[in-house]
């Protein structure tokens, strides 16, 4: 006689639940925008015009791309703040070598921006694998190195949109049935990692770090290993950021991306991304990136003093955290019940 074994039904339901509480914050998320842009349209009709919308599309795109990457991260519990100034360095950097190469395919360009952000990215990784140290302390340093050298290389220098290929600044500006281009690179950057994580084991292994380092490391999995990926990864993307962004305004310093980093962590948790790691997924960060996006779009429309937008991403933050704390709380207070019922 064959007997089967019982089926986990803790793990499954647990893990069924968690993913219930975090999908319901993310359908909030999408409520609070559709709320937000009701209001805002009641106050001026013009809000969604063609150009506007194109506009915070636009505006959604760069953060969103940057969020993709940041959550990630973030899932592994760990957080990288040097988003920004890889952005600003890969943006420099591609508007120098279309000035002196303005025949190099855009393919190209962008494969060489990916390129000097996912290096970037390995060097926060290395670093954080290699002394130890939590990825908020690297990061943070990283974060004025990189700076630096934008500085030292750009110095007073501007590339203006004269100077940049017509072709290059036509995929900052052109549609495809009405949606902008460098929306269609988000949209593809977001499924892409969204079905990585979901279904292929590095994915999952990712949220499992994040849930419990001690417990993934004892279960085999290469926690330094994947972590490395993970900052990798969150450079590569904000190396595409850092492309697009040139292609979007075509003005470049060594301004580009300053301060990026507050909104770019804002998103990814407002989206739903626990700050603790270990669970939310790569589609609510880039729903966070459109509801903060719109917020600041919105806010001037209302007649909202500009201090509030950033008292609005902060109280934000501050929200989205306690909010995660109260969910995980939850969902455990559920599990220890279902096992005593057991």
């Amino acid at each position: 006689m064959i007997v089967e074994a019982p089926p986990a039904e803790a793990p499954t339901s647990g893990a069924r639940l968690a993913r219930r509480a975090f999908v319901v914050r993310e359908l909030g998320n999408a409520l609070a925008l559709v709320l937000l842009v009701a209001v805002t349209v009641a106050v001026n009709p013009r809000f969604l015009s063609a150009q506007n919308v194109k506009d915070l599309l636009l505006g959604a795109t760069i953060l969103a791309t940057l969020a993709v990457g940041q959550a990630v991260v973030v899932i592994t519990r760990n957080v990288d703040l040097s988003v920004g100034s890889i952005l600003g360095l890969s943006a420099f950097a591609t508007g120098s070598v279309l000035v002196a190469s303005p025949g190099l395919p855009i393919p190209l360009v962008l494969l060489l921006g990916v390129a000097l952000g996912a290096g970037l990215g390995a060097v926060n990784g290395g670093l954080i694998r290699g002394a130890q140290v939590p990825a908020l302390v690297i990061t943070l340093g990283t974060l004025y190195v990189f700076r630096g050298l934008d500085y030292l290389w750009a110095g007073s220098r501007q590339i203006n949109a004269a100077d940049l290929p017509a072709g290059f600044l036509r995929m900052g500006t052109g549609t495809v049935v009405g949606v902008p281009v460098l929306a269609l690179f988000a949209v593809v950057v977001v499924v892409a990692v969204g079905y990585y994580l979901r279904n292929y084991r590095g994915g999952r292994e990712l949220y499992a770090i994040g849930s419990e380092p001690a417990a993934a490391r004892l279960s085999g999995i290469p926690t330094g290993r994947r972590v490395f990926a993970a900052f990798v990864a969150s450079g590569a993307l904000a190396g595409l950021a850092g492309v697009l962004h040139a292609a979007r305004f075509g003005t470049l310093d060594a301004n580009a991306g300053l301060n990026m980093e507050l909104n770019v962590v804002a998103a990814v948790v407002v989206g739903g991304v626990a700050i603790f790691g270990g669970s939310g997924s790569v589609y609510g960060a880039a729903l966070g990136a459109v509801l903060l996006t719109t917020i600041r779009a919105a806010l001037p429309v209302l007649g909202i003093s500009p201090f509030w937008q950033d008292a609005t991403t902060g109280a934000l933050i501050l929200a989205a955290i306690g909010l995660d704390r109260v969910l995980s709380a939850r969902v455990a207070r559920r599990l220890r019940e279902g096992k005593a019922r057991g």
